[in-house]
């Protein structure tokens, strides 16, 4: 079992960035995939970004290519997700999600995922 915890998240303007963190605890923190989801005031979860339990695969979800990179420390137990040139419409809750797997593929459906953040907030104002 893991268990994750999410910070980082705040207020930045346009066009700004921020870092988010996801720690996990435990020893085998390189045996789990990680997601970061994000849920916005009155609509449904969606997906952000996905990374490989050896960091050597990545997806984006297609709002956030080529502003986002999600990369892991497994010496450290933490997934980062660098937001850069953010919107406004990037505003909302952010959760990290882990999943024990052996393969080394992503997961990019919430219904793959069995442990969650309690998630931070990211507000950017226009």
């Amino acid at each position: 079992q893991v268990q994750l915890v999410e910070s980082g998240g705040g207020l930045v303007q346009a066009g700004g960035s921020l870092r988010l963190s996801c720690a996990a605890s435990g020893r085998t923190f390189s045996a789990y995939r990680v997601g970061w989801f994000r849920q916005a005031p009155g609509k449904e979860r969606e997906f952000v970004a996905a990374i490989s339990r050896s960091g050597g695969s990545t997806y984006y979800g297609d709002s956030v290519k080529g502003r986002f990179t999600i990369s892991r420390d497994n010496a450290k137990n933490t997934v980062f997700l660098q937001m850069n040139s953010l919107k406004p419409e990037d505003t909302g809750i952010y959760y990290c999600a882990a999943d024990l797997v052996i393969g080394l593929s992503v997961a990019v459906s919430q219904s793959q995922y069995d442990y969650w953040g309690q998630g931070t907030q990211v507000t950017v104002s226009s």
